[in-house]
């Protein structure tokens, strides 16, 4: 499962979406730290309900987004290929016909311009943000599954 980057002051009268959206998401960071900014992401965006905080939220959604598909080809730094190293095969949480990093990250992003868009009726918008929210989720558990090494 994922972790969630921790807030600066999390006894601040701010919103968490507001401190949420000042952290920095700086180049350094790897796979697995993209993955976890994805998901306080979307999980504050489920728990929002002011507009422009929802925006705000899918802008820097779609900003990390981007930072994770470009990294989808990448090959990983040793310190990740050490974690996801195994010697046992692993049952995915993903179905083989989706076994594409960049094809989810795609999904993903698909369904966050939809909600950029602000074209959609409101309990569309909450649903399609659910699903944002499973995929991202999804996407962060399958990043992290181990892998036989060859």
């Amino acid at each position: 499962m994922a972790t969630i980057p921790t807030l600066a002051n999390p006894h601040s009268t701010d919103s968490i979406a507001c401190q949420l959206l000042d952290l920095p998401i700086p180049s350094t960071l790897d796979l697995f730290e993209l993955t976890d900014c994805c998901c306080a992401f979307v999980n504050v965006l489920l728990e929002t309900h002011d507009k422009a905080e929802r925006l705000a939220l899918c802008g820097r959604l779609a900003f990390t987004l981007d930072e994770l598909k470009n990294r989808c080809d990448a090959d990983l730094p040793p310190h990740l290929v050490e974690r996801l190293s195994t010697g046992l095969p692993a049952q995915s949480c993903i179905p083989d016909c989706w076994q594409d990093t960049a094809m989810l990250v795609g999904y993903a992003q698909a369904l966050n311009q939809a909600l950029l868009s602000q074209t959609l009726a409101s309990a569309v918008s909450q649903e399609l943000a659910g699903l944002l929210h499973d995929l991202v989720y999804l996407l962060a558990d399958f990043i992290r599954e181990p892998y036989l090494q060859h």
